[in-house]
């Protein structure tokens, strides 16, 4: 009987429960309708943000392409064509076909210009597709790191001071290249040539040594970098050249042909630069009678330079430049090329300096040349 009363339970149980399962799915069925149109409408919108973020993104790209190609023809003038030069000249307007599929307008603008010195731009670049479009505008400012200093190179002694002449000189130039005082043309500073000839021996290992000694024996030497004193010589007595294939940058006070043998020193279209900026009775540069040099070339020290009698330079135009001090010619000298100091230029009794009749022709020299540094101060972006 207990058995039967289970059995009876448990069909009732059973009939208790009959059409619960219809309950749960319309339940389900109601949640579903419930979430089913903001999660549709959520996926449209989503689809829709993502339309817009992709063709946003793409058109930012493209004006962004079209500010870089405007900073470059900003760095290139040579090769960029027309561009405005000083505030109120008409804008570079030009367009940019097919960059991530949009069209780009490009402006660029002169707002602002000082003695070839320093520049701002304002450009403006427009990426354009299917009625909509993203704007960029950036001020580009711009300063000439090297000035142009050809002038100093267009006559036969320029000085910021005076010339000092005692004595008989013989100074042989065409008109137009005559002797030039109180010079307030451009002027390098010591920075400035320090840079740019850091730039050819940045790489290199500095020479360990105080002395480039030829001892008679024709040798090649550079670019060298010596951080300290330098002395160049032959020790030898027989006659030998020393040939320069780069920049000789010195840091400190340098000797050449003060002591030893005769030698030759063909600087081969190069520049011995010394940094140091001694003047008085010590020199930065000292260059004295057991040498002759050959050009083309530069020889520059921001400190005192001294030529010692018999010194010579023959062959071909060499330019001598004291950058803060004197350029000393002391009797006997002969120079073909041209001579600047920045305090004086000497000239003692029987000179001999002839500024070359066909000019100087390409040297390692901050003449024509002007590097340009550029960065982006405002950046503005802008949806149409």
């Amino acid at each position: 009987m207990r058995v039967q009363v289970r059995k009876i339970g448990v069909k009732i149980l059973v009939r208790g429960e009959k059409g619960y399962i219809l309950i749960l799915a319309l339940l389900v069925l109601v949640v579903v309708g419930l979430i089913s149109g903001p999660v549709l409408s959520y996926m449209v919108s989503g689809l829709r943000a993502g339309h817009i973020f992709e063709t946003g993104a793409a058109e930012l790209y493209a004006a962004d392409a079209g500010v870089e190609d405007a900073v470059w023809k900003i760095q290139h003038p040579d090769e960029a064509g027309y561009l405005p030069c000083s505030a109120g000249n008409p804008p570079r307007l030009y367009n940019i076909t097919d960059v991530n599929g949009r069209s780009v307008q490009v402006s660029i603008e002169s707002v602002y210009a000082v003695e070839n010195m320093t520049f701002i731009y304002r450009v403006l670049s427009t990426a354009t597709s299917n009625g909509s479009g993203t704007e960029i505008e950036a001020y580009v400012n711009g300063v000439n790191e090297y000035g142009d200093y050809a002038g100093l190179l267009s006559q036969i002694v320029t000085t910021q001071g005076i010339i000092d002449e005692q004595g008989k000189q013989y100074l042989n130039y065409t008109p137009g290249h005559e002797p030039v005082e109180n010079y307030n043309g451009p002027w390098p500073t010591p920075r400035e040539l320090k840079d740019f000839y850091w730039q050819d021996v940045k790489s290199k290992t500095p020479y360990t040594s105080g002395t480039i000694d030829i001892d008679g024996v024709d040798t090649t030497k550079g670019p060298l970098y010596r951080n300290g004193t330098l002395e160049i010589k032959n020790s030898s007595n027989t006659p030998a050249t020393l040939t320069l294939n780069g920049t000789l940058y010195i840091t400190g006070d340098t000797l050449i042909g003060t002591t030893g043998k005769d030698f030759t020193l063909d600087l081969k279209g190069n520049t011995i630069f010394v940094g140091s900026n001694t003047t008085g009775s010590q020199k930065a540069l000292w260059i004295g009678t057991k040498v002759s040099i050959k050009g083309p070339g530069c020889i520059i020290a921001v400190g005192d330079i001294y030529f010692e009698p018999k010194a010579q330079v023959t062959t071909e135009p060499v330019f001598v430049l004291s950058v803060v001090g004197q350029t000393l010619l002391q009797p006997g000298g002969n120079i073909y090329g041209a001579v600047a100091g920045s305090v004086e230029v000497q000239l003692q009794p029987n000179t001999h300096l002839a500024y070359p009749t066909g000019g100087f022709g390409d040297l390692n020299f901050l003449a024509g040349i002007q590097r340009l540094a550029y960065s982006i101060d405002t950046w503005k972006v802008s949806r149409l």
